[in-house]
């Protein structure tokens, strides 16, 4: 059992990418995980490293918006957001609930401007 946020007892988890945290979360309280002590294989975790390092490729960070074809740059991250969450909830079946938290900033951006 995961006990490292403020929740008495989790069994609902959520994978999210942002900038300087990993990628397992509480979906209670949001508090984020130190992914060494996440019950899931080594080659896992290093899968989510790799996608966490891709965080934001659509953003251009000068202007706070998107960058050219920054909408599919982010659509991919999310599908692959998604494979990861379901390799992470077989790892954790049984133990966890896993659910996917998109990124959402291209979007926002799109409809900020219309």
């Amino acid at each position: 059992m995961i006990n490292l946020c403020g929740c008495y007892e989790t069994h609902d988890l959520k994978v999210e990418a942002d900038i300087g945290a990993d990628a397992i979360w509480c979906n209670k309280c949001f508090s984020n995980f130190d992914i060494e002590y996440v019950p899931i294989s080594n080659e896992l975790k290093s899968e989510l490293f790799e996608w966490l390092s891709k965080y934001g490729e659509w953003i251009d960070w000068d202007t706070d918006g998107i960058v050219l074809n920054g909408a599919e740059l982010e659509e991919e991250h999310n599908k692959q957001g998604l494979k990861l969450t379901e390799k992470v909830q077989k790892e954790l079946e049984g133990k966890y609930k896993v659910s996917f938290s998109p990124s959402t900033y291209a979007k926002r951006c799109a409809a900020q401007k219309q």
